[in-house]
């Protein structure tokens, strides 16, 4: 009798931590950016909101103007992502679909990551990777686990700025606690 009674235990006590864990997470997505503190709550200004330099010969081309050091550079005109190391060289670039809400341009940090979530249009995602938020919207990378990159639903405010999934593991590899982001034109 003693072991199924610790066994229910062991049940009732995991499903408690998962319950909280989810109540962590949506509250924390759903706290007013202004309220969050810590690394990345509010951007840097950009040193200018011009849009950055692109080489017209290389449209993939990391623009200039985007910073300095390791980082994800994130650019709202061109849908595009590159994550950029110490040494200032492309480790990868790839395109992204947006949701309805974008992040200011400026400098960010890391603030929150999660494997596995329901994103707020309702779809499955992983690698989730947070850095700034707009009003009630959280923002950040993430994967659908369909791998679909829909066009937002432009009724509905979302932050998800969706990636592939090959390039959401990427991400999550390189996009860690206080890594910085940059958010460019």
């Amino acid at each position: 009798m003693a072991r199924s009674s610790s066994g229910c235990v062991a049940g009732l006590t995991a499903a408690a931590l998962a319950a909280v864990g989810l109540l962590a997470y949506q509250a924390q997505a759903n706290v007013p950016q202004s309220l969050r503190g810590g690394p990345g709550a509010t951007a840097t200004p950009a040193a200018s909101t011009a849009k950055a330099f692109r080489d017209e010969l290389h449209p993939t081309a990391l623009p200039g103007g985007s910073g300095t050091g390791e980082r994800v550079v994130y650019s709202l005109d061109d849908d595009r992502v590159w994550l950029v190391g110490a040494d200032g060289r492309v480790r990868h670039t790839f395109g992204v679909r947006p949701g309805s809400v974008d992040p200011a341009p400026g400098t960010y940090a890391v603030t929150s990551r999660s494997k596995a979530v329901v994103g707020t249009d309702g779809v499955p995602v992983e690698h989730v990777v947070r850095f700034t938020g707009v009003g009630e919207v959280a923002i950040g990378f993430s994967a659908a686990l369909d791998g679909s990159t829909p066009v937002p639903d432009p009724a509905v405010r979302t932050g998800g700025i969706r990636e592939s999934r090959a390039d959401g593991e990427a991400m999550w590899m390189f996009a860690t606690i206080g890594q910085k982001v940059v958010v460019i034109r």
